[in-house]
């Protein structure tokens, strides 16, 4: 064998090595951790008529800087809101089981690619005012 080839397998199995590696889990504190990720979500996917179904799937996670101030002209306030939202999305569609003869099994879902801190859209994220 080649010493060519050789080199080239180590550096392709030190490459893989590399990437698994990344797949721990990380030390980041979550109770401390300020920013936006995608982090793995478990529900369950329910409707009417069908059994539920647990489903695992890639949400967004996190806790972004926000601040408010007060300013001596209207509105009296100068805000700044972000939370963490999706940016980028791909859907899945599951089959739930047990479904009544009338009703329709499939049920979508959002999977995050790409989360960011970002203003609230109502589009994609339950967003709560007072």
């Amino acid at each position: 064998m080649k010493l060519q080839h050789v080199a080239l397998g180590s550096l392709s199995l030190l490459l893989l090595v590399g990437c698994l590696g990344g797949l721990k889990p990380s030390g980041i504190n979550l109770r401390t951790f300020v920013g936006c990720a995608v982090r793995e979500f478990t529900f369950l996917a329910k409707k009417p008529g069908c059994r539920a179904l647990r489903v695992t799937t890639d949400a967004c996670w996190g806790r972004c800087h926000t601040w408010e101030k007060p300013v001596l002209e209207p509105p009296y306030i100068e805000a700044y809101h972000r939370v963490c939202t999706y940016n980028e999305t791909k859907t899945v569609t599951v089959k739930l089981p047990r479904c009544a003869p009338n009703v329709d099994p499939f049920y979508t879902y959002p999977v995050a690619i790409r989360c960011d801190c970002d203003v609230c859209s109502t589009a994609t994220t339950e967003c709560e005012t007072a």
